[in-house]
């Protein structure tokens, strides 16, 4: 029954009535110290303050880092992918993105992860040279086309 539940013994306190008189031993300054900020009402200070110092987040770089101008994203394809989902035969990026093995958009590199058996002719753009060998191992070749 909800109207029976109370909290358990010593978990509760009560609150201690600070500023009502000095007769209640925390009357005056109610037991904030004499003078200063901190006895002020209002007396809390902005998330991050430090005193007066440079803070901590006007401290760090203005702006974050270098981001190459030049630099080309590509989805990945590894080869274990490859030997699983694929038909031995010629592959491009259309073919690839039929087999819903990459979106299409973006220009495909073939990577090294796994092993394969099959002979594949791929026309990527581009590839990592332990998959190179791998494919070239298992007589296919793999060309590497410009965007």
């Amino acid at each position: 029954m909800l109207h029976l539940l109370k909290p358990n013994k010593g978990s509760t306190h009560t609150s201690r009535r600070v500023a009502r008189g000095n007769g209640s031993g925390r009357g005056s300054t109610a037991g904030r110290g004499t003078k200063g900020q901190q006895s002020r009402t209002g007396k809390g200070r902005r998330l991050g303050f430090e005193g007066g110092q440079t803070p901590l987040i006007r401290r760090q770089p203005k702006l974050g880092g270098f981001v190459s101008h030049t630099r080309t994203e590509v989805e990945v394809l590894n080869l274990d992918t490859l030997e699983a989902k694929v038909p031995a035969g010629s592959h491009d990026r259309s073919t690839l993105a039929g087999l819903r093995l990459v979106s299409g958009k973006l220009p495909v590199k073939i990577l090294g992860r796994g092993s394969i058996t099959k002979k594949f002719t791929l026309s990527v753009y581009g590839a990592s040279k332990s998959a190179k060998a791998a494919v070239e191992k298992a007589g296919g070749t793999i060309t590497i086309a410009k965007l």
